[in-house]
């Protein structure tokens, strides 16, 4: 795709399975990759895969919950690779459960994750987007913002806020020549979606049941986000923000 070549690109939760997917297609445009995520181990092992492979990737450490840690690892990121070009918010965490029987010590860690951490990530980084009048965002969703999710209210209330949060930031930095926009995947078989599943007959029954109710006939796969996020990244987009795409083979279609 267009322009991401030695474009410097961070991607929280890159140690996961659909981050690091994300981190791995950005390295194959020729991109410089910082791989941020809580996971020290992680990051590294998909960091080492991209070096492995001729490309540029650097591993750092980030507790999203902490807007210290945050500044830190961008200004970290910055000063090995460079200044920030492209920004995917993709880290996420959640605990399956009905909303009446959860209580507010969950939530804070759901909100300290999914949105808070999010809006540390855009508030370090895009002060020097507007100051170069240039950067990319990509923020990763769920559909569970646009339909909801049974037994994820709290995920689906961090996740319609960013929704929302992503279209003003759209706004407020149109002139400066600076895209957000969000993609939204639906049932994908990551870790994060086997959690929320469940074990044994349980999980098995409800990911029956989503892959009947998936026109596409499948879950999602942690390899089917990299190309819209790619493309949302490069010159290809370069009129495309404050837009928001399902990638969920068609269980959910909004206009």
């Amino acid at each position: 795709m267009k322009g991401l070549a030695e474009k410097v690109v961070i991607v929280t939760g890159g140690g996961g399975g659909i981050g690091s997917a994300i981190c791995r297609r950005f390295a194959a445009e020729g991109a410089q990759v910082a791989v941020f995520d809580i996971n020290p181990d992680a990051a590294q092992s998909v960091a080492d895969e991209i070096c492995d492979r001729g490309g540029r990737a650097v591993a750092i450490k980030v507790d999203l919950t902490r807007q210290a840690s945050v500044v830190d690892a961008v200004a970290s990121a910055e000063q090995q690779l460079g200044p920030i070009d492209v920004l995917v918010n993709n880290a996420g965490w959640d605990q399956a459960g009905p909303f009446l029987k959860t209580d507010a010590a969950l939530w804070e860690r759901i909100v300290a994750v999914n949105l808070y951490g999010a809006l540390y990530m855009h508030h370090a980084v895009l002060s020097g987007m507007a100051a170069r009048g240039a950067g990319k965002v990509v923020n990763i969703a769920s559909d569970a913002a646009r339909v909801g999710s049974s037994g994820e209210a709290v995920y689906a209330f961090c996740k319609g806020g960013l929704v929302a949060f992503s279209k003003t930031m759209a706004r407020e930095l149109a002139r400066k020549q600076i895209s957000v926009n969000v993609v939204c995947p639906g049932p994908t078989d990551t870790a994060l979606f086997r959690d929320f599943a469940g074990e044994g007959e349980q999980g098995e029954k409800l990911k029956s049941a989503l892959t009947k109710a998936i026109p596409f006939g499948r879950l999602g796969d942690p390899e089917d986000l990299p190309g819209i996020v790619a493309f949302l990244s490069s010159d290809d987009a370069a009129f495309i923000t404050g837009q928001v795409i399902s990638v969920s083979g068609g269980l959910t279609m909004a206009g």
